[in-house]
């Protein structure tokens, strides 16, 4: 359907490397989901009302739901014409048609056992754990529990309502405003007023224990299980000096608080999510250090400014990849020119068959997309100084503050902060051949 001929249907409008994700004819501008979950089944229960504004004339629409029964849906509180669960999608037929610009709510009530959705990417989304439940919701994710419209730059405000059994800890994005026991269950409420895409939103359910870790500046916090105390508070133990020098050379902390998870599993790697990082018991260690800078950068360079498609993702993980070498060389370590020799001598030992700048869906996680972003802002940060460089970076975070960037952006700022910067940025991100230096 062209936008405009007055009817969305089911097919997706998203991203090409994600294309079943996403819908048209929208947008979502607040999300206030109420839950009740029972660990001990894995059983979910959810009502889930969408503010959402019509940018073309509306019939019907969908939504992005993986793996749940939808029981009822109603518009504006009224039960629509009809609606349909398939292929990942939920299709809602109007009563009465919306014309653009148009403002009124989405009431879904569904429920069910959430799982992972598997992909090229593995599985995604909601992941039931040893003694809880963690959501890594990066790139699509976040149907496996809760009806969205899940594309990179659909940002929006969200409500989270969270009833579980008393013994567990809930943490979603955003502050906590509620907290009531009512006998076994205990209900959880967050509110997370700053934009923030789908992908982003998570829930984290575990037997924690909740610590403050910062007395000054930001507002940081852990939730961890009790018997790794000791073994936290050592590997995490310079997180306040870091995140204060990422506050110099970044700009202001975007959000009002940092929380870090750490579950009793193993995980692969750490996930960000909005105001969040989720770590395995395997990264309690020193040597992961880098780690812990990595995905605390990555609340300002991919949370706060936000990718507009997927094939933009450098400017996500190049940014957080170089935030661990100016960690280190910061705090008495490897420096980054050190680091940016030992990382181009390996690239050039692999393939170069991606442009990092557009790597593929395949390549959007790459560690090549990773190191060869890192070396692009080094190169830059060589070109034109450290001063200039840091003020570039702390104009792109304020500038661009809840919103959202492509490549093309960046380097634009980029040239406006120090013409010829374009040229060289190019050469790192958008040609296969690595620059000489």
């Amino acid at each position: 359907m062209k936008p405009g001929d007055g009817l969305v249907g089911a097919a997706s409008a998203g991203d090409p490397y994600v294309p079943e994700s996403g819908n048209g004819g929208y947008r979502v501008d607040h999300y206030d989901l109420d839950l009740s979950y029972r660990p001990a089944t894995n059983l979910l229960s959810g009502r889930a009302r969408l503010s959402v504004t019509a940018t073309q004339g509306l019939e019907r629409l969908s939504l992005d739901l993986v793996g749940l029964r939808v029981a009822k849906v109603s518009v504006n509180g009224k039960p629509v014409k009809k609606f349909a669960n398939r292929s990942n999608k939920l299709v809602v037929s109007l009563r009465t048609a919306v014309a653009s610009g148009e403002s009124f709510v989405i009431d879904v009530q569904y429920g069910g056992k959430p799982s992972p959705r598997k992909g090229v990417w593995g599985e995604i989304g909601w992941e039931e754990l040893e003694s809880g439940v963690l959501v890594a919701g990066q790139p699509n994710g976040a149907p496996t529990w809760f009806p969205c419209n899940d594309h990179p730059s659909e940002k929006a405000t969200y409500r989270f309502a969270v009833a579980t059994d008393s013994a567990y800890t809930v943490l979603a994005n955003g502050t906590l405003v509620g907290h009531s026991v009512g006998g076994s269950r205990t209900q959880w409420v967050f509110e997370q007023p700053d934009p923030m895409a789908t992908y982003l939103a998570t829930l984290q359910l575990g037997l924690y224990d909740e610590i403050v870790i910062g007395r000054h500046g930001v507002r940081q916090l852990a939730a961890i299980p009790p018997r790794l105390r000791a073994e936290f508070s050592r590997a995490f133990a310079r997180q306040p000096r870091m995140m204060a020098y990422f506050e110099e050379i970044f700009g202001p902390y975007p959000f009002a608080s940092y929380t870090v998870v750490v579950t009793e599993d193993e995980l692969e790697i750490p996930l960000e999510a909005h105001g969040i990082s989720i770590f395995g018991v395997n990264h309690l260690h020193a040597r992961h250090e880098r780690l812990i800078a990595h995905e605390l950068a990555h609340q300002w360079f991919g949370n706060s400014v936000s990718v507009g498609q997927w094939r933009h993702i450098w400017l996500n993980e190049g940014f957080a990849c170089y935030a661990e070498w100016l960690w280190s060389e910061a705090s008495g370590g490897t420096s980054a020119d050190e680091q940016a020799a030992k990382h181009l001598a390996r690239l050039r030992q692999q393939p170069r068959d991606i442009v990092i700048g557009d790597p593929g869906p395949a390549s959007m996680f790459d560690d090549r997309v990773y190191k060869r972003g890192a070396l692009a802002l080094h190169a830059l940060r060589r070109r034109v100084g450290d001063r200039p460089f840091f003020e570039l970076l702390t104009g792109w975070t304020a500038e661009n503050r809840h919103g959202v960037v492509t490549s093309e952006a960046f380097l634009d700022h980029a040239e406006r902060a120090e013409p010829g910067s374009r040229a060289l940025l190019v050469s790192w991100i958008f040609e296969r051949a690595l620059p000489r230096s």
